[in-house]
């Protein structure tokens, strides 16, 4: 694996002017920074990540570490030097950009084999996520210190010139962009609150939408809702480890509903995960899938903050422990009538969203990290894991499709590319690697 270069955390900078978008035959040579570490992973006889057989013999010692050096990628980003937490890519360029527990955020492209490096953002803190607004003109990124720096780009997306910096909080927990209006974004804290902003087209700058302090524990995830309604309806839904779920209206800031622990029979439920369905599933009502770390689930009306499900998706056996229950991710199905969750124990539980009756259940050797269904035939679930691995299933049959392997640790996030053709992974040993899915 090659080492990163001394000068990889140099700020971005680029004062030409901003023109058209690169296409992506163009951004290969734009973007391309060769400091002659990236080789592809064929070549690379020494690459543990490569598929070389390894002396299973560790020293003079007679242990013997047996270490699974099955791989099926494609290529490799090998530059952090920590753990990988977040990926998210680029809407219109080959662009990826990874956040990571050395404190840093890589850009590098993705249709390039090997990718190349593109540039890199300095935090004060592990990047725990962020995302490209929705024209991408900017890249937004928040880290564990509570800070988040905004980006502009230049050059079509060639450079990254740092145009915003917020320090409101003392930890970001996640960091969302709004998917169709440009510029706007919201993040929650380890004190609950809750931030909503706008990037001003022109110079980059921070107009502050919305904040809010009425959960009393982290606020642990967020989704805008009612996007398809675009600036005319900016909608929030945040969940807490207090036990509340609230709706807000970005512009005025005030509470659509909320739901506590009156309006779910008395039931402690410490939400870590939350995920909306999509509108055509739902009559064009807004509806959201809202996990516990006991293992409650929530099916919620965003109309009017009403339970319409409430159950608990396992009953732990003696041997488990009580976070094997929590619910870590969440999916619906774009196309069909099916929503997954993914637990600690590695189960991962597919319902009929019709009748709300498990349909399939598969079982993971580890946690799962990262669900997503594919958005081509909505059949196609995809599941990441602790163990390294990512498990590719038909959830019409519950049969295993395809297994995508070559990490030694957990994947902790991954991102689909070329309309679900590629995945690429967030490593916890560092590197992500690209696959091509069958």
């Amino acid at each position: 694996m090659s080492n990163p270069p001394q000068d990889y955390q140099e700020p971005l900078e680029n004062d030409a002017p901003e023109e058209e978008f690169i296409s992506n035959q163009e951004v290969d040579e734009e973007l391309l920074v060769d400091d002659g570490n990236d080789v592809p992973v064929e070549d690379d006889e020494n690459d543990e990540y490569g598929n070389d057989q390894i002396d299973e013999q560790m020293g003079e010692e007679e242990e013997t570490l047996e270490i699974d050096m099955s791989n099926n990628s494609m290529a490799y980003f090998d530059k952090h030097t920590d753990s990988v937490f977040s990926i998210f890519t680029h809407p219109t360029l080959p662009l990826v950009c990874t956040g990571g527990g050395d404190n840093t955020a890589f850009l590098w492209t993705s249709h390039s084999q090997p990718p190349k490096f593109a540039g890199s953002i300095a935090h004060s803190e592990s990047v725990i996520g962020g995302g490209f607004t929705s024209d991408g003109q900017f890249l937004v990124t928040g880290d564990m210190n509570g800070q988040v720096l905004v980006h502009k780009s230049a050059n079509g997306g060639a450079k990254w010139k740092e145009s915003a910096r917020l320090q409101e909080v003392e930890e970001v927990v996640w960091i969302k962009v709004h998917p169709t209006v440009p510029g706007v974004f919201a993040f929650g804290s380890t004190d609950g609150s809750v931030w909503c902003y706008q990037i001003d087209s022109q110079t980059g700058e921070l107009e502050q939408i919305m904040s809010q302090f009425v959960h009393q524990s982290d606020c642990t995830m967020g989704e805008f809702i009612n996007i398809e309604q675009g600036d005319s309806n900016l909608s929030l839904v945040t969940c807490s480890i207090d036990g509340t779920i609230i709706g807000w209206s970005c512009y005025t800031g005030q509470m659509q509903f909320k739901v506590s622990k009156a309006e779910i029979k008395g039931i402690e439920a410490p939400w870590v995960s939350l995920s909306i369905a999509p509108l055509s599933m739902t009559k064009n009502t807004p509806v959201i899938a809202c996990g516990a770390n006991n293992g409650v689930l929530a099916i919620i009306n965003c109309n009017n903050g009403a339970v319409l499900q409430l159950s608990t998706v396992i009953e732990l056996k003696e041997d488990q422990e009580e976070m094997d229950a929590s619910i870590e991710s969440i999916a619906w199905s774009p196309k069909l009538s099916l929503m997954a969750i993914g637990l600690v124990c590695g189960e991962v539980l597919l319902y009929d969203t019709l009748t709300w009756r498990v349909r399939h259940t598969f079982i993971l050797p580890d946690s799962a990290t990262k669900l997503q269904f594919d958005e081509a035939t909505g059949f196609t679930l995809i599941v990441a894991s602790i163990d390294g691995k990512v498990y590719i299933f038909d959830a019409r049959t519950g049969s295993e499709i395809h297994k995508c392997v070559g990490h030694n640790m957990g994947v902790l996030d991954f991102a689909l590319i070329e309309n679900g053709k590629k995945l690429i992974t967030a490593g916890d040993e560092g590197v992500s690697l690209i696959f091509q899915l069958p």
